[in-house]
């Protein structure tokens, strides 16, 4: 599975990328997740299946769900919460069950 997190500048979500990395490999998941800022995302949306945004760009939502429904992947915002406490767990778990 390939999970993108999109954030302003694709830096401010890298700790929570390492922690959802750590995570996976605890389960043992094959799993490829890559933090990117938004000027990327529709140059980039084909090669995930899942998109989370970073809730600082949450404005986005809207637009970049247009984009992922004409791609076939699910796009939401990364709970505030989680994301402040950089719960890779919480946030990997959210990333599986949008892919379903």
């Amino acid at each position: 599975m390939n999970i993108l997190l999109v954030c302003n500048a694709g830096m401010s979500t890298s700790l929570v990328v390492q922690k959802m990395e750590k995570e996976a490999a605890a389960r043992g998941l094959d799993v490829n997740i890559k933090a990117e800022p938004v000027e990327k995302f529709e140059d980039i949306i084909e090669e995930y299946d899942v998109v989370l945004l970073g809730p600082q760009i949450r404005y986005k939502l809207k637009p970049f769900k247009k984009v992922g429904e004409e791609h076939g992947v699910p796009v939401e915002v990364i709970d505030t919460a989680a994301y402040g406490m950089a719960d890779g767990k919480k946030v990997l778990d959210h990333a599986i069950k949008l892919a379903k």
